[in-house]
């Protein structure tokens, strides 16, 4: 009898999105693919969310824009990017030629540049939309799309309009209650919803008693957002019907588990490949792993499947 167990199968839809595996490179931290090919297969990955797109080119925030703290990194980039017509005259071209999703992750000031660029890329070879709802609204005072359940229910709404690929609806973390704000998106027409974004933060320099980062503040990511994801991804996951992307510190294919077990059906890997350009690669082979030692075939059969402790004899205290 042959007792060798099979691969497990590793591929996951989402929302529409066919996945070979279940790690996506996050966006802002793989750059277009390219700079990481010579490091990498990028017929490994997933998929890969591009570095966030603009209607027009971007230079960014002046410097300094990255500070490093303790477990992570704080980033005021400011979404600097060479616009939506070279990712797609330029960039596009390459990625196809390996067999990993394309993903377009995309960013405005106003309701109206999302709009425009998701009718530009809606005949673009691309397989999926993220939509970046960190960026300030200036027509109301420069509160974030995503920080209310209004600013990102319109926000999608409209940009579905323009949109059929599927569309991911990228939250941030910075609000009073993220399963409110999952609902809204969800509500207003999202395939799928990836999180968490960048926690703000601050770092300072004591000797100039002044921030590090030209901005103020900044973004933090990395392993020591991880808890905290962990919890969004878990509460988001068992609130709506959609799937969940999760990401969030994710440094190895345990990590990853965690995500899938608390709900994600994938996730992406964002600040670690800037510490090891193979992390993605790495990631997916400790999924693997984690499957041979349970014996399981599939990926699928593990998300979701997190079973919490019985607190009932707690006392309530949190």
């Amino acid at each position: 009898m042959n007792n060798v167990n099979k691969k497990a199968d590793l591929s996951v839809t989402v929302g529409g999105l066919k996945l070979n595996n279940p790690v996506i490179a996050a966006s802002g931290t793989f750059g277009f693919g390219r700079e990481y090919s010579d490091y990498m297969d990028l017929n490994g990955l997933g998929g890969v969310s591009v570095k966030g797109l603009t209607l027009r080119p971007r230079h960014g925030n002046k410097p300094p824009r990255i500070a490093e703290t303790p477990a992570g990194i704080l980033n005021s980039v400011g979404l600097q990017n060479p616009g939506v017509e070279h990712f797609i005259k330029e960039e596009i071209p390459f990625l196809r030629k390996f067999n990993t999703a394309i993903i377009a992750n995309i960013a405005g000031n106003t309701i109206e540049d999302y709009c425009k660029m998701a009718e530009t890329l809606q005949d673009a070879d691309i397989d999926a939309i993220e939509l970046n709802v960190s960026c300030p609204n200036v027509k109301q005072g420069g509160v974030a799309f995503g920080n209310t359940c209004a600013g990102i229910s319109e926000v999608t709404k409209r940009v579905r309009a323009y949109c059929k690929k599927p569309l991911i609806v990228k939250l941030t973390p910075n609000v009073t209650n993220i399963k409110e704000i999952a609902k809204a998106a969800e509500d207003a027409g999202a395939d799928s919803l990836s999180l968490i974004n960048t926690i703000l933060g601050m770092a300072i320099d004591i000797h100039k008693r002044r921030p590090i980062l030209a901005q103020n503040f900044g973004g933090l990511s990395g392993p020591a957002v991880k808890p905290v994801a962990l919890r969004m991804v878990y509460e988001v996951a068992h609130t709506v019907k959609v799937p969940v992307i999760g990401m969030g510190g994710i440094s190895t294919g345990e990590d990853a588990v965690e995500f899938l077990l608390a709900g994600a059906s994938a996730v992406m890997v964002g600040t670690m490949n800037f510490v090891n350009p193979a992390a993605c690669i790495d990631v997916v082979k400790g999924i693997e792993k984690y499957l041979e030692l349970y014996n399981i075939s599939s990926v699928m059969d593990i998300i979701g499947t997190l079973e919490l402790n019985d607190t009932s004899t707690g006392c309530g205290c949190k």
